[in-house]
């Protein structure tokens, strides 16, 4: 990982930048808003953006929403430590479990602790969100990590 590498809090200023890194990897963002940004962390180096990662909250579920780190500045740490961050975070906040949908990534997550779940052991607040109901395809991988 860069030394220099800084995490913060999103702002609504952030959202077309965004927008525009998820829809570039392929991840949701019809449902991504000003208001969501205030739950995304951005990864930057030398006040160039390089990742970021979102969570939505529900009382003690949260719902881990699209990490992307730029390809440049992939496999030096990036993601872990915006996950590390996210989850520290969503433990500040009552989040007990965190449970994300991937379609490709769950090797990498399986690597940050995160198990494979059947998707019918969803909590209800999960299965509601947009990602779980239409976003992601059916076939996505549901994951879950008891924080």
């Amino acid at each position: 990982m860069t030394a220099d590498t800084t995490i913060r809090a999103a702002a609504a200023v952030d959202l077309p930048t965004a927008r525009s890194w998820l829809a570039d990897a392929g991840l949701p963002v019809d449902d991504l808003g000003e208001i969501h940004m205030q739950d995304f962390l951005l990864a930057e180096v030398n006040d160039r953006t390089v990742g970021m990662v979102g969570i939505e909250k529900f009382d003690s579920v949260g719902l881990l929403r699209s990490l992307v780190v730029d390809r440049s500045d992939r496999n030096r740490g990036v993601g872990t430590k915006l996950v590390a961050a996210l989850e520290n975070q969503a433990i500040a906040a009552g989040v007990r479990d965190l449970w994300l949908l991937t379609i490709d990534a769950d090797r990498y997550f399986s690597r940050l602790g995160y198990e494979v779940m059947d998707r019918s052991l969803a909590p209800e607040s999960i299965r509601l969100t947009a990602e779980f109901s239409s976003l992601c395809p059916g076939d996505a991988v549901l994951m879950r990590k008891h924080l």
